[in-house]
């Protein structure tokens, strides 16, 4: 049988079926179209070994004589034994390839197993895979893990991976690969605070743009794990798997599990190439939110400015403050107006009412329509805060359906059973019950058919920890119930957008991404923190499905202190919105405030189509990061082709930070180069820079070629810490 050979985007990949099983051979940089007699591949054999050459499995088994973590673990029950069939032997049925796509069979009749595994390599680079396992046998099968794993190349000694928690998600962390396995396990129930968006493994010091890197990320949201495998003879493996609670997945005979999605890039140009990989694949979707005149669909959509109310009023619901604000939003050209927690019944804190979507009469009398017609006839769309998966113990549904309540008990709550310790004063509704998941999609598709609703921010607060149905572990039924809940929705309104929230960016993956239209980044609006949660949240998702609000002048989460103009130029390279009073905004700061929304709706097709740049800046008090528009050399003169924002962190330890390099720009093309904030019209520079005079091409602009503006430079004025300045280039 032929080896299968996928190539796209400068990456290649090869599986050979010499050895009997699918082996892949090459993962990484393009080989070209031909190649060679893969016999010369044909390792020794070690002592102290099985006496036979060890391939390096698609599906990693003991059978074949790997030693280290086996892709498939499980066994059968039969005649009440269980611990059968424990190992396979899984060898190629078949392997049909069209284009970049392929399915390859794999099947041991002996155990009755049989995995499909299918691949695409995209347009862009991005790979694709996942597993389907079936028992073919007459008994059942349970199933302890499936993973998708893939090779590496022994350049790869280091590994960078993504940790965090509330309100400081998506933060690097990096080691050396070492013999053994680095695992990352995620036991919420959900994505979690501290889960590795990216998996990445790369050659020594590897970059935002150079270095060899291979990444991964596993599109599920919930339980899982993520893992580098390095075995002894010097191979290493990175992957991912669902994390399957006991006995969660028993196939009965003819029954069947897909794994989530392994999604996989190769980049030979830093982190920055991977980053192109997932864009690309993002914004060639049928259903990607993109602005028409940057895609040319029909059904491109800008993404709107948003005002959520949250930290405007919390729970202090009242129809003349909310219609101050809808005056004030739209005065400053607000497109969506998002009403948040707090309009349902019983809803005064966060002790009560959840469950319970009805609009709370006693506060609404006339429901939500006065609030939506105010809000649409100024011309911006309505949205509304919702959190369907969770329950209050004070709220009407659970005094009716106390058995409705997630638990681990094999008595449901209404008997007696025992609860999980309760999180923000709420529990989880238990979506696998059927009449429990018909409720919560009648009770949204009311909400949606009665109202005005353009736009859900679908929220989702609390781990699901002890997490059952009937007794038993039911993580994997409740996400995949909560799927269909988004999917059957989305059906029916297919013109209404939604956001995935979950205590901030507790849900931010592929497999939530695939049923919303953005994810919040964070409940931390503080715009400092902001920087980094952004930067890395961004290495995987496109900034026009990341919001990225400014908040009010002191942070409500840190009580750090910024300028409007940093949490400004912050919240630009995002889906731009605001989570504050705007009633407060007055003066030179609201003209100031007008300035930037004008800034965003004039770049925002650039902001949400470009190409990503973040450049390696030897000052580590400084972050440089832009987006370049695609096109090139076809590009119209007088465009904007980038923009840029240098941001100051942190004290620097030299005066100045002299010439820094701007990567990313065509190298034969010339470029306009002007300070857009602070521009030189603007009154005072005092608050964002530290010496008396910025440099001289500040004043009136310079014009330099992207060749010399990423091998020269351009001398940068001394920032003072936690501000930044805006930098447009135009195409000549």
């Amino acid at each position: 049988m032929d080896p299968l050979h996928l190539r796209s985007a400068g990456t290649t990949l090869v599986i050979s079926f010499d050895s009997g099983e699918a082996e892949v051979i090459h993962w990484g940089a393009d080989l070209g179209s031909t190649l060679p007699d893969l016999a010369i591949l044909t390792a020794a054999i070690p002592p102290s070994s099985v006496d036979a050459t060890v391939p390096t499995g698609l599906l990693p088994q003991a059978s074949a004589g790997w030693r280290g973590r086996p892709a498939l673990r499980g066994h059968r029950i039969a005649d009440g034994v269980s611990g059968l069939d424990f190992s396979a032997r899984l060898r190629v049925v078949s392997a049909a390839a069209e284009g970049t796509s392929a399915v390859i069979v794999q099947s041991d009749p002996e155990a009755g197993l049989t995995v499909s595994s299918a691949l695409t390599l995209h347009d862009g680079g991005l790979l694709e895979l996942r597993h389907t396992l079936t028992n073919d046998g007459t008994t059942p099968y349970q199933l302890d893990e499936l993973a998708t794993v893939l090779p590496v190349a022994p350049e790869a000694v280091e590994i960078l991976d993504l940790t965090g928690r509330w309100c400081r998600e998506r933060h690097p962390q990096r080691r050396p690969i070492q013999q053994g396995t680095w695992v990352r396990t995620g036991r919420h129930g959900r994505t979690g605070h501290d889960s590795s968006l990216l998996f990445a493994a790369g050659t020594a010091g590897f970059g935002n743009r150079h270095g060899q890197v291979w990444a991964t990320h596993l599109a599920w949201s919930g339980n899982h794990e993520q893992f580098a495998d390095s075995i002894g003879d010097g191979r290493t493996m990175i992957g991912g798997s669902e994390l399957l609670g006991p006995a969660e997945v028993v196939l009965e005979p003819g029954g069947s599990y897909t794994t989530p999605t392994l999604f996989a890039a190769y980049s030979d140009r830093g982190l920055d190439g991977i980053s192109e990989a997932f864009y690309n694949w993002f914004r060639s979707r049928p259903h990607h939110v993109l602005p028409a005149a940057a895609t040319g669909l029909p059904t491109g959509k800008p993404r709107p400015v948003v005002l959520n109310v949250w930290e405007a009023v919390y729970f202090d619901h009242n129809l003349a403050t909310l219609m101050e604000l809808a005056d004030s939003a739209a005065e400053l050209g607000v497109e969506r107006f998002v009403l948040d927690d707090g309009w349902f019944r019983g809803r005064r804190d966060d002790r009560a009412g959840l469950g319970d979507w009805y609009v709370d009469e006693s506060l609404w009398p006339d429901g939500l329509t006065p609030l939506i017609n105010a809000v649409t006839s100024r011309g911006m769309e309505f949205g509304l805060w919702v959190e369907p998966e969770m329950v209050n113990l004070d709220s009407d549904i659970v005094r009716a359906h106390p058995e409705w309540i997630v638990g681990p008990s094999a008595q449901s709550y209404k008997d007696g059973g025992r609860l999980p310790l309760e999180w923000r004063q709420q529990h989880v509704i238990d979506l696998v019950n059927p009449e429990a998941w018909q409720y919560i999609y009648d009770r949204i598709d009311a909400l949606l058919s009665e109202n005005n609703v353009s736009y859900l921010k679908w929220d989702q607060n609390r781990d699901l920890l002890e997490h059952g149905h009937g007794g038993r572990s039911s993580v994997h039924e409740q996400t995949l119930a909560a799927y269909r809940l988004f999917d059957e929705l989305r059906k029916a309104y297919p013109g209404v957008e939604i956001e995935s929230c979950s205590s901030g960016g507790a849900r931010v993956d592929l497999g939530i991404l695939e049923r919303t239209d953005r994810i919040w980044g964070s409940d931390c609006n503080d715009a400092l923190e902001r920087q980094t949660i952004q930067r890395w949240t961004g290495v995987v998702v496109p900034p026009e499905l990341v919001g990225g609000h400014i908040g009010p002048t002191t942070s409500h989460t840190t009580a750090r202190t910024h300028d409007l103009s940093f949490r400004a130029i912050t919240a630009l390279f995002a889906h731009f919105g605001m989570e504050w009073d705007v009633r407060s905004v007055q003066g030179a700061e609201r003209e100031e405030l007008k300035r930037f929304i004008g800034l965003y709706k004039e770049h925002r097709g650039l902001i949400h189509s470009g190409r990503m740049i973040r450049a390696d800046v030897a000052d580590d008090s400084l972050m440089l990061h832009g987006v370049v528009a695609d096109g090139g050399a076809d590009m119209g003169e007088g465009s904007t082709a980038a923009l840029f924002a240098l941001v100051s962190t942190r004290t620097a330890f030299a005066e100045q930070p002299g010439r820094i390099s701007i990567p990313g720009l065509e190298p034969d093309r010339e470029y306009r180069v002007e300070a857009v904030f602070p521009a030189p019209g603007d009154a005072d520079y005092s608050h964002t820079f530290t010496q008396v005079q910025p440099p001289a091409w500040m004043a009136d602009g310079a014009v330099a070629s992207g060749r010399f503006l990423a091998e020269v430079g351009l001398p940068m004025p001394a920032l003072n810490p936690e501000h930044a300045l805006l930098l447009k280039f135009t195409a000549l």
